[in-house]
């Protein structure tokens, strides 16, 4: 069975930081891409981060230098590290993952992250 697994969100201020994992089983996970999506109250889901099971990175332009993402293969678990939180992260974080070879993608279910002004 095919599990993205996410947590780390919550209540934070603006300025503040939070850490967002998404623990990944049921897949080869070396072989997938695993990503962040967020989705704001009325707004689109959209995409925010992502890495390839080499390393290779990809921040939204409103992320980028504030966010960074890991993986770990040994722990098949992503990370997204999110410093200098602004009230327009608030958003459901969602984590994401597409098959290399196989094109298959997992949904997880999503980590409320809320930034106060």
């Amino acid at each position: 069975e095919v599990q993205l697994q996410a947590s780390g969100g919550g209540l934070v201020q603006a300025g503040g930081s939070l850490r967002l994992s998404c623990a990944a089983s049921g897949f080869t996970f070396d072989d997938y891409s695993i990503g962040w999506f967020r989705q704001a109250p009325g707004k689109e889901r959209e995409g925010v981060s992502c890495i390839s099971g080499i390393g290779d990175t990809y921040y939204a332009d409103s992320v980028g230098g504030r966010f960074t993402i890991t993986r770990s293969n040994a722990k098949n678990t992503v990370y997204l590290q999110m410093n200098s939180l602004k009230p327009e992260d608030t958003a459901v974080y969602y984590c994401h993952a597409r098959g290399r070879v196989d094109d298959n993608v997992y949904w997880g279910q999503g980590t409320q992250v809320t930034v106060s002004s």
